[in-house]
C-alpha cells in the first residue's frame, strides 16, 4: 500500500512525538560498534524531520538523549555528544530550507559546554522559523521534569504565589519543559519494544501509541506515512463513548 496517498492531510496529527530506539542493535546486528547505530540513525532523523514537515505537521518531538542515557559506557556518550553537536552544523541548513523552528527541552545545563553553545545558536537562529517545530528531548527524563515543576509549584505556594486550591492541569503545564507546546497525539516508538521509557508521561495521556519493529536507523519516510496511516483510522474518545463523538 502506497500509505502517504492513503493519509488525510485534513486529521494530521497535530504533534508527534518518537523515541528513536535500535541504534546499538542495528549496528549489533551488522557486526559494528554501537556508534556507528547512532551515526546512521541521523539519516532517519533527517528523513522524518523532512517528511513530517513536508506533511504539514506542526510540532515534532524527538526523544534524542534521556537522563538514564547518562550511565551508558563514557566512550559511546562522549560519542554521543560529538555526533549532537556535528549534526547541529550540517543540518542548520536542512532547518532553514524547510523553515523550522528547533529547540529543545530537559536538563540541558547537564550537557557538555560545547553542547550546549551549539544548540543555542541553532536555536537562536531558527527562531523566527514557522512551518514546524523541532524539539530535541536532550538529558530528558520525564520524572525529573515532574518533580521539578512539584518543586517550582511549592516555592510559590510558599511564597503565596499560587493558592494550593488553584492548583490545577494548567498550572502544571505551566511549569513543565512543554508548556509552550500542545500534547501527543501520536507516540512512535521504534524497535518492537512497547513501553515509554520515562518519556513525557504528562504529555502523551491520551495520545496514540505506535510500536513498530523497524530499528531506527531503517526508519523511512514509508514507515512515517504508515504510522500516522494507523493514527488516522483510530477512533479517539478522550474518555467518551463512540456515540458521543460521532
Amino acid at each position: 500500500m502506497n500509505f502517504i496517498e492513503e493519509i488525510d492531510t485534513s486529521k494530521l496529527p497535530q504533534h508527534i512525538a518518537v523515541i528513536m530506539d535500535g541504534n546499538g542493535r542495528w549496528a549489533k546486528g551488522q557486526g559494528l560498534m554501537r556508534v556507528a547505530g547512532h551515526k546512521k540513525g541521523s539519516k532517519a532523523v533527517r528523513e522524518t524531520v523532512e517528511a513530517s514537515a513536508e506533511l504539514g505537521i506542526r510540532y515534532l518531538t524527538l526523544y534524542t538523549f534521556s537522563t538514564e542515557n547518562w550511565n551508558r559506557p563514557k566512550i559511546e556518550v562522549d560519542t554521543l555528544m560529538k555526533l549532537l553537536v556535528s549534526s547541529l552544523k550540517k543540518e542548520i541548513k536542512t532547518l532553514q530550507d524547510n523553515d523550522i523552528a528547533l529547540r529543545a527541552i530537559g536538563n540541558l545545563s547537564s550537557l557538555p559546554a560545547k553542547a550546549q553553545r551549539e544548540l543555542e545558536e541553532v536555536i537562536e537562529k531558527t527562531r523566527n522559523n514557522s512551518r514546524m517545530t523541532l524539539t530535541l528531548a536532550l538529558s530528558y527524563g520525564a520524572r525529573e521534569e515532574l518533580i521539578k515543576s512539584v518543586k517550582e509549584i511549592s516555592l510559590k505556594v510558599k511564597k503565596d504565589l499560587i493558592s494550593p486550591h488553584l492548583i490545577d492541569d494548567a498550572v502544571i503545564k505551566e511549569h513543565l519543559y512543554t508548556h509552550d507546546l500542545p500534547d501527543v497525539d501520536l507516540l512512535i516508538r521504534t524497535s518492537g519494544e512497547q513501553r515509554i521509557s520515562n518519556f513525557m508521561l504528562w504529555q502523551i495521556a491520551y495520545a496514540e501509541l505506535y510500536f513498530t519493529p523497524v530499528l531506527w536507523p531503517d526508519f523511512t519516510k514509508e514507515h512515517l506515512y504508515e504510522a500516522i496511516y494507523n493514527y488516522q483510522k483510530r477512533e479517539r474518545r478522550f474518555g467518551k463513548t463512540s456515540e458521543q463523538i460521532n
